[in-house]
């Protein structure tokens, strides 16, 4: 009959050993006596012997530190026990701290990924992908649409506007007055019957008002509507 054979986890150091033993205990490390580990501590050493394994110096050698702590335990003063195993909890706290950062170091590097320098590639002014002509024509419209507003309005809008004969406020000064010397009091409505362009009547209609500001013509209410007159000075003249 065969016996059982047991596998030892590989620790890389002594206090990795003990970091095991707490764990297996489910206990904290602040809270933990040093002490009471060694005897646990102790069993693996001698595993590792019966396997055959190679047993660092600095294995025996937490062996020989834990049982000198459990010794000065032994003593009626505990003082110089408790330094020496806040000491040794003090490195433990000190090696799972590295211990975490080492795994997750581990978790973003792997020796086995090799990562080379970018390298400038030659640039080729050539598009040699296929391309839809549907897909085309849709981004041509809307290049269209995009630069429309800056494109200059059309000629029909442009013509319309250029070939509109400009119609100055001064001329219709004089026209106005010329009407009002030659026929006297007019119907304000007969100032604008020969005017066919909006612009002509706008330019009438400033050029009354500017009469009026310059008290060079009045305009009175009548029963038959608005008549416009000279002033007296125009009229006596």
């Amino acid at each position: 009959m065969e016996g059982f054979s047991y596998k030892l986890p590989d620790f890389e150091g002594p206090l990795d050993l003990l970091l095991h033993l707490i764990a297996k205990n489910k206990l904290s490390i602040c809270e933990v006596q040093i002490s009471s580990l060694l005897e646990q501590y102790l069993e693996h050493i001698a595993m590792m012997q019966e396997q055959d394994l190679d047993i660092a110096s600095e294995f025996l050698e937490m062996a020989s530190r834990l049982v000198h702590i459990k010794t000065v335990f032994l003593l009626p003063k505990h003082e110089e026990g408790e330094a020496l195993e806040q000491e040794l909890v003090g490195q433990l706290l000190e090696y799972q701290v590295y211990k975490e950062m080492a795994g997750q170091f581990a978790s973003l590097f792997s020796m086995d990924q090799f990562v080379r320098q970018t390298e400038k590639l030659p640039k080729d002014p050539l598009y040699r992908q296929p391309l839809d002509p549907s897909s085309l024509a849709k981004a041509y419209d809307s290049a269209m649409g995009k630069g429309r507003r800056f494109a200059p309005p059309p000629m029909e809008r442009i013509s319309a506007l250029v070939s509109r004969r400009v119609v100055s406020v001064t001329s219709q000064i004089v026209s106005v007055m010329g009407q009002l010397r030659a026929n006297g009091p007019t119907a304000y409505e007969a100032l604008f019957a020969e005017k066919t362009e909006k612009t002509e009547m706008v330019a009438t209609f400033l050029a009354v008002l500017e009469l009026i500001k310059g008290h060079r013509i009045r305009i009175e209410d009548t029963a038959a509507g608005s008549v416009v007159f000279l002033r007296e000075r125009e009229e006596t003249r």
